[in-house]
């Protein structure tokens, strides 16, 4: 298969030169880009993509998810929680999960992300309801690879529940031994390690206040013999500060540094509460953020220091978060958020919209330990988003369309998306799934576990608290 993207306004590399090429080429053959260039190939070409009026851009990686989320969002007893009511309100909803609603969330949440121009995504699993003892995780796996994403399933874990001081119900956790079975299970069934690989697994214990000591510890060590990543959620707010200080007696990061958790290999979702000494710590271990701006506002968490990070050489990637508590799975307004929200948090010059661009691209590649995504360059992966800016939001936007992408209220959506050299979202729409289809099996199965959570508490989650 030989694919031309043809004249387009404006295809922004991302390659080593930063070039941003007027009127411009991409040649892809199979799975990676074999040319990009201001004049046009030579044929013959398979099929030729006009991008007259359209920005071309490396597909954006999404860095941290739980696709299961997209069953419940906007709740109403939990619209105005923060993280720990929150969780504590939602967790009584996903201890009635299936499998079934998993494989349908999962088609959502990542048909939402590829609509979005995103084009590899790291999702966090770690909800295993005693109710469900099949290999739920499996079902987001088969979802992605249905669907045609590249795809970083995270085999999450909870071992502490109520009874050992937890916030889980004792119901949704697993022993320590059957967390570990599963987990080189999965490794051993689903992870390709080659390039261009479609599916990487990483392990991931939940957080500090789900999990114990021994489970991060052991964890570290599967991982690191068969050579996966690590993930969990850290330092996203103060009441964790507060639990690691009193069942630990140390703050967050120092907890993960005495279990093993510090180094290139590992990421944290989220980071909102690091002081100088832990970023300082970060970037001399290279141990990577997944930065989740949205979901970091949804909650009231704060706002992460990106761009002090960034400035210290911490690898960060940019990342939507679970679909409950953004609520949705688009990166492209992720990555306009973040353009926006470090104007408050660090100063209006601290996040110009391409250096937004290129977290949500080359950042997040690096955080997930990739280096042949993110870029538009002979011999990457052949990932890449066209958005149309022939639309009226961005009448007068012209004069810099890559910065028209994030900083205008835009249509939020790609008109053509390629995923490993598939066209998988062609004039706005999605080519492998039905996802009108899907959408409605979410509808009726959250519907369902929000009925059923009713009738065993008798909280009513449609009460706005």
């Amino acid at each position: 298969m030989r694919l031309l993207i043809s004249n387009a306004l404006r295809v922004v590399t991302l390659d080593a030169a930063r070039r941003e090429i007027e009127g411009g080429y991409v040649v892809i053959e199979d799975r990676v880009i074999s040319e990009v260039s201001a004049q046009r190939p030579a044929g013959p070409f398979d099929r030729v993509i006009d991008a007259t009026g359209c920005v071309v851009i490396p597909g954006m990686i999404n860095t941290h998810h739980h696709l299961y989320q997209t069953l419940t969002r906007v709740v109403p007893f939990v619209q105005d929680a923060k993280l720990f009511d929150w969780l504590l309100g939602l967790y009584e909803i996903w201890r009635e999960v299936s499998a079934e609603a998993v494989y349908h969330s999962a088609t959502v949440g990542i048909g939402e992300l590829l609509l979005s121009g995103c084009t590899t995504v790291a999702d966090h699993f770690y909800l295993f309801p005693d109710s469900q003892p099949g290999a739920l995780l499996d079902e987001t796996i088969r979802a992605a690879a249905h669907i045609g994403v590249r795809f970083h399933p995270t085999r999450g874990s909870m071992s502490r529940g109520r009874s050992q001081g937890g916030l889980p119900p004792d119901d949704v956790v697993q022993p320590e031994a059957v967390i570990l079975e599963d987990s080189a299970r999965v490794i051993a069934e689903h992870h390709d390690p080659a390039p261009l690989s479609m599916c990487r697994v990483a392990l991931a214990p939940c957080s500090p206040f789900s999990v114990t000591d021994r489970l991060l510890e052991q964890s570290a060590e599967l991982a690191r013999a068969q050579g996966v990543r690590l993930h969990t959620h850290l330092a996203e707010t103060l009441d964790e500060d507060d639990f690691c200080l009193q069942t630990h007696g140390v703050r967050p990061l120092e907890y993960m540094a005495r279990v093993g958790w510090l180094g290139a290999d590992v990421w944290y979702a989220h980071g909102v509460h690091f002081n100088d000494e832990e970023l300082d710590r970060l970037a001399e271990t290279q141990t990577g953020v997944a930065h989740c701006p949205i979901s970091n506002l949804r909650l009231g968490s704060g706002i992460a220091r990106v761009p002090e990070m960034l400035k210290r050489g911490v690898p960060v990637g940019l990342a939507v978060d679970g679909s409950a508590s953004n609520d949705g799975s688009n990166m492209l307004v992720e990555a306009r958020v973040a353009t926006l929200v470090h104007r408050v948090g660090s100063g209006v010059d601290q996040m110009p919209a391409r250096a937004a661009l290129e977290l949500a691209t080359l950042g997040s590649a690096r955080v997930l330990g990739r280096d042949d995504v993110g870029a538009l360059a002979p011999g990457m992966a052949a990932d890449l988003a066209i958005f149309d800016l022939n639309d009226v939001a961005y009448a007068g936007a012209l004069h810099d369309p890559v910065a028209a992408l994030l900083m205008t209220a835009g249509p939020a959506r790609a008109r053509f998306v390629v995923v490993n050299g598939r066209v998988v979202v062609d004039e706005g729409r999605l080519t492998t799934v039905d996802l009108a289809a899907a959408s409605a099996e979410v509808n009726q199965m959250g519907a369902a576990m929000v009925k059923r959570m009713y009738t065993r508490t008798r909280v009513d989650p449609y009460a706005r608290r």
